[in-house]
């Protein structure tokens, strides 16, 4: 044993180039795989345990106060497959008016005597519960105030706030004691029941609708608005950390197989290259066995090094993902578990063990004569038609010698061919994912347009928006406008307030991306977000009923928009002008002096023109810098495993290399032979990497967008034009041509002397 390590020890020292490619591939290998699987688990552990304390809701149910009871409510808890339920709780949607005089989104306000019950038990996180009939809890989401602030209802009864608190099952946007409903009630709310329900087995959507279509049942026929499942809480909850796995999963995926591609090149190679040292160590005693355990040996000391700074990488990467996650549950224990860790380490360390293994069986089977005889003979002669060839070529004849050179070594060509092409494979993909991340965010934020103009809300409507489009229009260098005006509103049967978005004028060109339908050609029309349709269960084609500060509203949905909340878009009624424009200049059109220009041709309308500003949403920045991160990372080992093939190869053929230098080969005409031996099969690996990187970001994106509750239009994945993918063509000659520098420059650097004393 004490000689296998003096073995293993003195490969390690002699062979630095593999250790250090063996050691980098294995730390991207495991980032990437530590972050996918860290961030699946993490990411909902916070939401399940959350969850189990306080008893969540499995199924928030909304009844018709006109059309059932409370005590048949009630008796619905002994449902079959119900273990616990709490309610009814009287349920009510109001829009309030804050101390400065603006308007609420219209707020769920469930009245409800405590905190406590055996389902959803609320958590308080600052003040207290009400103790009186003027007294309001909020759950801190779509209306934040401190305790203390005012709140007036359409009818002028007055709350104080008393407290913050937040439900796991986000059944509520506030609460009061049941001694307030009646002064809540009026024209203007919507008014129900809240029944919660916890199920025996409800782990899986299948389960939760069994003991959804069970408790619907036993209540009268159309009794039931609305029910959500905890599994779309849950997902909601968790799809900001859910939205990195599929990418990782990508970039882990080509770790993997950088990994068992790099990993069994470099100790093939290396046992090709020792065959001569076998041979000798073999008739000093060491058995076969012995001899694969040392191959193994050298590959695991440097790839356990880069195991643990890709661990290490990876819990680090993953914090400011999980931040978020952390302020949502007041958990102070959102990072990676220490079990994922391990598991994803060991994983990947098993993958390289059993691909060093395999590829040193070659050692073990050698014969001791022959490994001896041998030496470091290149083996039979191959590629003499190729080389025959390459003379005839109008190229030098260093070139010609490097283009013919690939195919006397077709194993190593092809473990460069397929490094090459994994790393043209990774910079196409993160290539895509950005341009697709970007167009996401523009259809998402809607922020195409240059200028914006913007006025009180309050004083909007005396200004006639004919006018104003006129005056816009009148402009030097307007392409396009159009004005919105935004309201909340709310919908039967959801909980959470919807964003209408009424519009004058043709709005498709800022960045709205259809999934399906159209967009809205008349008044009573309207196109909604896939979160809205997914929520209330309609389709296109169907008509929905909105209530816009009180009053409700028809609108017939044609198409749904690509958009992540509960959005509504629709013409603009008759009575309600736009408060905000937003303009596209033509080209070459200076947006500071535009605004200004348009600015004092609106004077004395209370409108104001600004050149419009882009924020870039973190969670996007957070994804392209974890792309670019991991991208020049497997970049990095591409290179990297044509370096090594390059000096293997080099170092087999060096008394090959003496003789051409004898013969009058000058150090430059050396490097032009060893970069044309890479940059052919770097070209072939080039024009296969890119067409899988496009399969893999049409694979991906859609799972992001799916983990985040979207689906995604055609246009959004169409981003590889013809010029791009002959720019990402050319990015696999390049990095085999950074990889074959070092190794051409030491070919040229060797003396000839040297060269020829060393077959």
């Amino acid at each position: 044993m004490s000689g296998l390590r003096r073995v293993v020890r003195s490969g390690v020292r002699r062979r630095r180039v593999q250790a250090a490619v063996v050691g980098l591939v294995t730390a991207a290998a495991v980032t990437a795989t530590v972050l996918g699987a860290g961030l699946l688990v993490a990411s909902r552990a916070p939401f399940d345990d959350a969850f189990a304390v306080q008893r969540g809701a499995h199924l928030t149910v909304r009844a018709d106060s006109g059309a059932v009871t409370e005590p048949q409510l009630a008796a619905s808890a002994s449902t079959p497959g119900v273990v616990a339920a709490a309610g009814p709780y009287r349920m009510l949607v109001v829009a309030f008016t804050e101390g400065g005089g603006m308007r609420t989104p219209p707020l769920t306000v469930v009245a409800r005597a405590d905190p406590g019950g055996p389902v959803d038990r609320i958590e308080l996180a600052g003040g207290r519960w009400p103790a009186g009939p003027d007294e309001i809890v909020l759950s801190g989401g779509a209306v934040r105030l401190p305790p203390g602030s005012r709140l007036t209802t359409p009818g002028g009864a007055e709350f104080t706030v008393v407290g913050t608190a937040r439900s796991i099952s986000d059944t509520a946007g506030a609460w009061v004691l049941p001694s307030a409903a009646g002064v809540l009630d009026g024209p203007d709310t919507a008014d129900g029941y809240q029944m919660l329900y916890r199920f025996a087995d409800a782990r899986t959507a299948t389960e939760v609708g069994t003991g959804r279509d069970a408790v619907v049942s036993a209540l009268p026929a159309g009794a039931v608005t609305g029910a959500r499942s905890w599994l779309d809480v849950r997902q909601q909850a968790v799809e900001d950390a859910a939205v990195f796995v599929p990418f990782l999963v990508a970039f882990a995926l080509l770790g993997i197989v950088m990994a068992l591609l790099v990993v069994g090149t470099v100790v093939a190679g290396t046992v090709g290259a020792a065959t001569r040292r076998i041979g000798i160590l073999k008739a000093l005693g060491c058995t076969p066995a012995g001899i694969v355990r040392a191959f193994v040996a050298q590959t695991l000391v440097p790839a356990a090094a880069g195991a643990v700074a890709g661990a290490v990488t990876g819990n680090l990467i993953a914090l400011p993902v999980l931040a978020e996650t952390e302020q949502v549950y007041g958990s102070a224990n959102t990072t990676i578990a220490w079990w994922v860790t391990v598991v994803a380490t060991g994983g990947v360390l098993a993958v390289v063990t059993l691909t060093a293994w395999t590829a040193a069986l070659r050692a073990g089977r050698l014969r001791t004569v022959d490994a001896i005889a041998i030496g470091r003979a290149s083996g039979p002669a191959r590629g003499r038609w190729a080389s025959r060839l390459a003379a005839r070529l109008p190229v030098a004849r260093p070139v010609g010698l490097g283009l013919a050179r690939p195919f006397a070594r077709p194993a190593r060509t092809v473990a460069i061919l397929l490094a090459v092409a994994t790393g043209a494979a990774a910079v196409t993909f993160a290539t895509g994912l950005a341009a697709s991340l970007l167009r996401i965010q523009t259809a998402l934020t809607q922020d195409v347009a240059d200028v914006t103009v913007n006025g009180d809300p309050d004083a909007a409507p005396a200004a006639d928006p004919a006018a104003v489009l006129a005056a816009i229009d009148a402009q030097p260098g307007t392409r396009a406008r159009y004005g919105l005006t935004q309201a909340p509103g709310a919908v039967a049967g959801v909980a959470e307030p919807v964003s209408v978005t009424t519009i004058t004028g043709d709005a498709a060109w800022d960045g709205f991306e259809m999934v399906s339908g159209r967009w809205f050609a008349a008044p009573g029309e309207a196109v909604v977000g896939g979160p809205l349709l997914t929520a209330t269960g309609v389709r296109i084609g169907d008509t929905v009923t909105v209530r816009i500060e009180g009053a409700p509203v028809r609108l017939l949905i044609v198409g749904e928009v690509f958009e992540s909340s509960m959005a509504v878009f629709t013409a603009t009624p008759a009575g309600r002008n736009p408060f905000e424009y937003r303009v596209a200049l033509a080209p070459d059109t200076d947006a500071g002096a535009y605004a200004q220009s348009l600015t004092g041709a609106l004077a004395g309308r209370g409108l104001t023109a600004r050149p419009s500003g882009t924020e870039t949403d973190p969670l996007l920045l957070v994804v392209e810098g974890l792309t670019a991160t991991l991208t020049l990372l497997l970049l990095a080992v591409a290179a990297l495993g044509v370096l090594n093939m390059l000096v293997l190869d080099l170092r087999d053929r060096v008394h090959d290399l003496g003789v051409h230098k004898a013969l009058g080969m000058t150090p430059g005409q050396t490097i032009a032979m060893v970069v044309a031996s890479v940059a052919g099969v770097g070209l072939v690996g080039g024009l296969l990497g890119v067409p899988a990187g496009v399969a893999t970001q049409r694979l991906v994106v859609p799972a992001m967008a799916a983990s985040g509750g979207l689906r995604l239009p055609e246009s959004l994945l169409d981003v590889y034009g013809p010029v791009l993918l002959a720019a990402l063509a050319l990015g696999g000659p390049l990095t085999a041509v950074l990889g074959a520098l070092l190794p051409a420059g030491w070919a040229a650097r060797t003396r000839t002397a040297t060269a020829l004393r060393s077959e």
